[in-house]
């Protein structure tokens, strides 16, 4: 800022006045700041506003896992949003590890933002807690009872529930579910698919995983090394589409066809699922929309207007691709 005071021949202050957008300067004096910034390659640093002004115009975001295309879709719809409100993003990551998420989001609240968005997080409740004695919280993908955090959710629920009564109406009676392990929508997704089978008197069979391919394909191979013939699934609902990609890999590797042999479903529609080699029937969450609230959730904390929580609950629909058929021999 000394360099663009001396460079457009003007004090520090005025400076600091323009760039704050203050009315009180001149348009001439303005445009002579402007030019110099530009000449200078000067911008202004957003954490210094921050700490000088004593308010931030930066959010924190937290994502679990950055292969999971899912979360770039949340991701679009929280920098739209924070965009449209005069926000940036700082965006950190925990690898899906409890304490690399926790040294993640201190880092995220070094920058002293203004509040915080937590996708899916495996964070302990007690760390996240924490957190929101500091600055508003907001989770995505992810319950909380703690008065002081915010949430926007599908209801996987409903959507498992979608997912399997779509298998059904198909004519499959032997449909197994890949579940998510420790993911934080796994619960959800786990009680909507024993829900819909019970409700058709069919015998329900979770199979161990976990939210990614790696595990899919683990899962597949152990099912088919253990049964056989009549024993053998003809469906399968995986905890979401990562987890359903390795499921169809381990079972074309196994030289079952799908879907004529065995049909899967996914969870999220996320961009992959969409393309035409995979083709993928899955349970799409509103995920831009998701961001889009997370962010609007999280402002009306930052700007004084509500002190009680939040709690989003979004109903997500089927989407049905070419993985998906009746079983074989059915008529």
């Amino acid at each position: 800022m000394e360099d663009v005071a001396a460079r457009a021949g003007v004090s520090r202050a005025l400076v600091s006045l323009v760039f704050n957008d203050s009315p009180k300067v001149s348009e001439r004096r303005r445009a002579a700041v402007l030019a110099a910034a530009a000449e200078l390659g000067y911008q202004p640093h957003a954490m210094a506003k921050a700490l000088a002004s004593r308010t931030s115009t930066v959010l924190g975001v937290l994502v679990s896992d950055l292969r999971n295309t899912f979360f770039a879709d949340v991701i679009e719809g929280l920098d739209g949003a924070a965009t449209q409100a005069g926000f940036e993003l700082v965006l950190n990551t925990g690898s899906r590890s409890p304490a690399r998420e926790a040294d993640a989001l201190r880092r995220l609240l070094s920058f002293r933002p203004a509040g915080v968005v937590l996708l899916s997080p495996v964070l302990a409740a007690s760390a996240i807690a924490a957190a929101a004695r500091r600055v508003p919280v907001v989770l995505v993908s992810r319950g909380s009872r703690q008065p002081g955090v915010d949430t926007v959710n599908d209801d996987g629920v409903s959507g498992a529930r979608l997912a399997v009564e779509h298998l059904i109406s198909l004519g499959h009676r032997r449909i197994a579910h890949l579940d998510g392990g420790t993911a934080t929508a796994a619960a959800a997704r786990r009680k909507g698919y024993r829900q819909a089978m019970a409700a058709h008197d069919l015998p329900a069979r979770v199979l161990p995983s976990e939210h990614t391919d790696t595990a899919g394909e683990k899962a597949v191979r152990a099912l088919l090394g253990t049964v056989e013939g009549d024993d053998v699934p003809t469906a399968l609902f995986a905890g979401n589409d990562f987890n359903a990609f390795g499921a169809i890999s381990a079972l074309e590797e196994a030289g079952l066809r799908v879907p004529e042999d065995v049909s899967v479903v996914g969870y999220d529609n996320t961009s992959l699922a969409a393309l035409r080699r995979v083709s993928l029937t899955t349970v799409d969450q509103p995920r831009m929309e998701m961001g889009r609230l997370a962010v609007e959730t999280l402002l009306e904390r930052v700007r004084g207007e509500r002190a009680e929580p939040v709690r989003q609950l979004l109903r997500p629909t089927l989407v049905v691709r070419g993985t998906t058929c009746p079983p074989s021999g059915s008529d």
